[in-house]
């Protein structure tokens, strides 16, 4: 990444390449915007009221706070990804409370149902908050230890909502924190399976 790294104001390609990989998620969720919408919304935002634009302005939003935390702290904590979500959602809501929803088949059988229990969520957040940074836990290839943090993430979906957009961008900050990226320029997009 040393060339992103030259660049003089990194932003532009962070912010530019943090929106297409938002507005591009986004989609496979339904909310469905243009490029013009995202750039009127992001430079006059009370002139325009396109809540598609929005809602993927604020996954480039929280992408910049993840960043910010962990070149701050090195460290990437539960309670960075409790305001990464707060900020992708606009909320306080914290970790899930509440009874989450199970995974169907498309014949309706349930074939995955997340952890129930407030508190099982908890402690399975501190297990994947320690193993995340701390390296002689689980030694493995970063990349294989991305895979599988994104898999426990993702598994215990910890919050009411944005468990996908927060998974994605923790495995970006991820590869920030372990330097095999300078700035968080990784243009992920996954995509669901075809069942």
């Amino acid at each position: 990444m040393g060339i992103a790294a030259s660049i003089p104001n990194q932003g532009i390609l962070i912010n530019a390449l943090g929106l297409q990989e938002a507005k591009d998620r986004s989609e496979i969720e339904n909310i469905v915007s243009t490029h013009d919408e995202l750039f009127k919304d992001d430079v006059l935002p009370e002139a325009f009221a396109n809540p598609g634009a929005k809602e993927v302005l604020r996954y480039r939003q929280a992408l910049s706070l993840g960043y910010r935390l962990v070149r701050d702290t090195g460290l990437i904590t539960a309670n960075h990804l409790i305001k990464i979500q707060g900020e992708l959602e606009r909320n306080n809501a914290g970790f899930r409370k509440l009874p989450g929803t199970a995974l169907k088949s498309s014949s309706g059988d349930t074939v995955y149902t997340p952890p129930q229990d407030p508190a099982e969520i908890v402690a399975l957040m501190s297990d994947l908050e320690r193993c995340i940074n701390d390296a002689g836990l689980f030694a493995v290839d970063s990349l294989i230890k991305m895979a599988l943090i994104h898999h426990q993430f993702e598994s215990t979906h910890p919050f009411y909502d944005g468990n996908g957009r927060t998974g994605r961008i923790l495995n970006v900050l991820y590869l920030v924190k372990e330097d095999l990226l300078d700035v968080p320029v990784l243009y992920l997009l996954i995509r669901p399976c075809e069942v």
